[in-house]
């Protein structure tokens, strides 16, 4: 009995090793395809310089969304379609101007933001806070234009960390300025970067709130009025702006798949998202995570694999003011009882790879921190809960583990909605690396699912 016993572990463990090294040269293969052959590079050259920058309801997007279906067709897929998204319809205007003193800031318009209505000149008040504005009152703030400032932490190290501790001044910083009187809202940008460059965004209003206008401010003109205001606390600031929401219109999710062999029934879902703001060429965000997903299917493809499951790619329209794009493609999936085995998604810019979180139970994580062994050898070292992203998100509630790619952030928001976010700004290695790591996480996704843990260890080459 003991011999049979040992006789199987042996064979068990022969089994699992030569498991082991087969996943290893697959994924070896996986990064050689990406960076001798890549299409990465060139895909995202196409989509910034051919397309450019693509605010949902633009003619641009509507442009991303036939580039983007021309392109996943030629790849000969086995289904290729597009998914109906209805989308809002903001157009930023011709005139964008702010100042003090009458000198000339660098601004952005918020995306959502109304018009100003012609030129608005009045004092400026700076707070850090929503508290800070509370406790000045509407006897202060009222007939003002509310400069926010709250600046991102420097001493934070993830700078995703950084950006949520004060991108709500950006959203609801005209809201809360106008509870108390304000006619008008500067903000600092998103951003830790000095330069001229300022950061749009999305920003919203609260129901039955009076509307004003809100802009953003270049990290060097936000230092420039803050000194200014210690020295002169009555100065003056004017504020022109002719933006306009238009109507819904109708968009498209792009979808290709590669379908499954054993469960094509059950589905991973892998994307980016296919519009941008409307300034710059929306070469991080998100054009690195289309060209991430379109490669990552292709490169599995490329290397004979034959999937267990169905691979999805979805390329997601309107993350950037609604997420409409995933609300949509999740209510569809719940209406059709679509099931997903996971979702992935990257959504974090073009920069070197780090590794990946997730957005699961301890027994997914486990799972996934079963393979890191495999990809240590590419410089993946985060396996941790975190977030998934923002267009698979909505699948959470159809209790899907959701993945998000997670590059190096240290230089994300340099670029992050501005109009540095172009095509030259991306280094093609870095880009390839993401490519080759999206598709490595989602062959080992499908090769293992997400349901149990694999006791296995790595082997010694």
């Amino acid at each position: 009995m003991k011999k049979t016993y040992l006789i199987l572990l042996a064979i068990f463990i022969s089994c699992v090793t030569i498991a082991q090294k087969q996943d290893s040269l697959h994924i070896r293969k996986v990064f050689d395809i990406a960076l001798t052959e890549g299409h990465a590079y060139e895909n995202l050259r196409s989509l910034c310089k051919d397309v450019g920058a693509r605010l949902s309801g633009s003619p641009e997007a509507d442009k991303a969304v036939q580039w983007a279906k021309e392109l996943l067709e030629s790849y000969e897929f086995d289904t290729v379609w597009l998914m109906p998204v209805k989308v809002p319809h903001w157009v930023r205007g011709t005139i964008e101007e702010a100042g003090v003193n009458g000198k000339a800031m660098n601004i952005k318009t918020l995306g959502g933001s109304v018009s100003s209505n012609g030129k608005i000149e009045a004092e400026i008040i700076e707070v850090q806070d929503f508290k800070e504005l509370k406790d000045l009152g509407e006897e202060k703030v009222k007939g003002k234009i509310v400069f926010f400032n709250r600046p991102m932490q420097k001493a934070l190290i993830n700078t995703g960390e950084a950006y949520g501790g004060c991108v709500n001044q950006r959203w609801a910083g005209a809201s809360q300025a106008s509870l108390y009187g304000a006619v008008g809202v500067f903000v600092r940008s998103m951003s830790d970067h000095k330069d001229k460059h300022a950061h749009t965004g999305s920003m919203g209003y609260d129901e039955g709130v009076k509307k004003i206008p809100s802009v953003a401010l270049s990290i060097e003109d936000a230092d420039m009025l803050s000194a200014l205001l210690q020295s002169n606390p009555n100065a003056k600031g004017y504020l022109n702006v002719n933006s306009e929401t238009l109507p819904d219109k109708v968009s498209y999710n792009v979808i290709a798949e590669i379908r499954g062999n054993v469960e094509a029934d059950k589905i991973i879902t892998f994307g980016g998202h296919l519009d941008s703001w409307d300034v710059g060429e929306g070469a991080h965000d998100d054009g690195a995570g289309v060209v991430h997903s379109i490669e990552a299917l292709r490169i599995i493809k490329a290397t004979g694999y034959q999937p267990r499951y169905t691979l999805r790619c979805v390329l997601f329209m309107n993350e950037e003011n609604g997420n409409n794009g995933g609300k949509t493609y999740a209510a569809v999936a719940k209406e059709k009882g679509e099931v997903h085995v996971a979702a992935l998604e990257s959504d974090a810019g073009g920069f070197v790879p780090r590794g990946f979180t997730i957005d699961g139970n301890n027994e997914q994580l486990k799972q996934m921190q079963a393979w890191e062994y495999l990809l240590e050898p590419y410089n993946l070292h985060i396996f941790k809960k975190g977030w998934g992203g923002v267009d698979i998100g909505p699948l959470k509630e159809q209790l899907v583990p959701l993945i998000g790619l997670r590059p190096d952030g240290q230089r994300y928001f340099d670029h992050h909605h501005s109009d540095t976010d172009v095509f030259e700004n991306v280094h093609k290695r870095e880009l390839e690396l993401g490519a080759a790591s999206f598709a490595a996480m989602i062959f080992l996704v499908d090769k293992y699912g997400l349901g149990h843990t694999l006791e296995i260890q790595p082997i010694v080459d």
